[in-house]
């Protein structure tokens, strides 16, 4: 409904307001009969000549806080607030706490809407306050708590976030197993940041606890054993993350190819390589595997296998990785021509976005596990690599590496 045209309703609601306040007897302070009335009409006037901050203004004024007129002013608060007008809202509401004659139930209503305003102006401190008064009343436990969650997401208090979680989880049946992971995750990265491993051990378990298909904490239990130098373990860890989701095996290639060169298994890397291309078509496994067989059979045989790779599924970054191969042998005006494609190329798939928000569509250039966007937790996952023109089925098949069977490495 349109704000002013909910405003057309407020004279009637007080005008039945105080008509049922003169019927009681005894009840509060007579009104002006003829004072009280001409004033909402007034108001309704300048409704009509498209003037509501006059109106607003005018309901304001003659607004007495008292039972009957508690709904109104609320009403009034509210409509600032999703107008923008947070200040005129929070003084509305801190008007309405500050009243002593309000009962248990309006006092709770009061506050919880000056907890919003103070929330919506960023007053996190204010609102907590107010929320975890709140969280001790039935009727707003679970809104506060919700809010509450916020503010401790926004100030990154990831234990007190924690908690809030599992209180929803616990009581509300509220899935939040997500969101606890991922503060988990924040808990694990300052503790591994900080050089306190075993913490960032245990915040990892409670992490892949909340949610067994947490990549983020896989991906640091892998690092975690790695910086222990078990890369075995390492790598380990870090294969499971198929099986949680497959669309982030190429997040972890790069990490995965260093603690294979670790253990000097060059052979064991492009054979893990290799199998997982045959089941996942991803650009970064066939970068790593193009590189390991360069270091490992030399440019000639890594270029047959991109040029393959390329009459299969055209991308940019395969194209760009090419004409880097081929400029290490090609001399004269062919390579001023190659050096030109290769800052051509090279600028076009720099800026290319890699991630987007399946939430609200947020793209770029990092995996961010919060979207700086949403603010959404694990909504992030990688894009497609752009292809260049449509596959080129027609052109007659060569022979490949990846048709080759490959063992499952233990």
């Amino acid at each position: 409904m349109d704000p002013v045209w909910l405003l057309l309703l407020l004279p009637a609601a007080a005008a039945s307001g105080w008509f049922a306040a003169n019927r009681g007897s005894g009840f509060g302070r007579k009104r002006n009969a003829s004072q009280l009335p001409s004033a909402y009409f007034r108001g309704l006037n300048f409704l009509i000549n498209e003037q509501p901050d006059k109106a607003i203004e005018l309901f304001l004024k003659v607004l007495e806080v008292d039972t009957e007129t508690v709904e109104m002013h609320l009403a009034v608060g509210n409509l600032f607030r999703r107008r923008g007008e947070i200040e005129r809202a929070t003084r509305i509401h801190q008007n309405l706490v500050a009243r002593p004659n309000l009962d248990k139930h309006q006092r709770a209503q009061a506050l919880y809407e000056l907890g919003q305003d103070y929330f919506k102006a960023g007053l996190f401190d204010r609102a907590e306050q107010l929320f975890a008064e709140l969280a001790d009343n039935s009727e707003y436990e679970q809104q506060a708590r919700k809010y509450l969650l916020q503010i401790f997401d926004q100030e990154k208090e990831w234990d007190s976030a924690i908690a809030v979680a599992n209180t929803l989880a616990q009581k509300f049946n509220e899935d939040t197993s997500t969101v606890s992971a991922q503060y988990c995750c924040e808990l694990a990265e300052v503790a591994i940041t900080e050089g306190r491993y075993d913490q960032a051990q245990q915040h990892v378990a409670a992490a892949l606890k909340a949610d067994r298909d947490c990549v983020r904490a896989t991906i640091q239990a892998g690092r975690l054993h790695a910086l222990h130098g078990d890369h075995k373990k390492a790598v380990m860890a870090w294969r499971t993350i198929e099986n949680q989701n497959h669309a982030y095996v190429g997040e972890v290639v790069d990490l995965i190819s260093n603690s294979y060169r670790a253990l000097d298994d060059l052979e064991g890397l492009q054979d893990f390589l290799r199998l997982a291309l045959q089941k996942h078509r991803d650009v970064k496994l066939m970068l790593a595997l193009t590189e390991t067989m360069d270091s490992r059979s030399g440019g000639d045989k890594a270029e047959r296998f991109l040029v393959d790779w390329l009459r299969r599924y055209p991308t940019l970054h395969g194209l760009y990785r090419l004409i880097q191969l081929k400029l290490r042998h090609t001399k004269g005006p062919a390579k001023t021509d190659l050096k030109l494609l290769e800052g051509m190329i090279g600028g076009i798939v720099g800026k290319e976005s890699s991630y987007e928000c399946k939430q609200c569509g947020f793209t770029g250039l990092s995996l961010h596990w919060q979207c700086p966007g949403c603010k959404g937790w694990n909504t992030s996952a990688p894009k497609q690599a752009l292809s260049i023109v449509p596959p080129l089925s027609e052109l007659p098949k060569t022979d490949s590496i990846l048709d080759k069977p490959v063992e499952k490495i233990s």
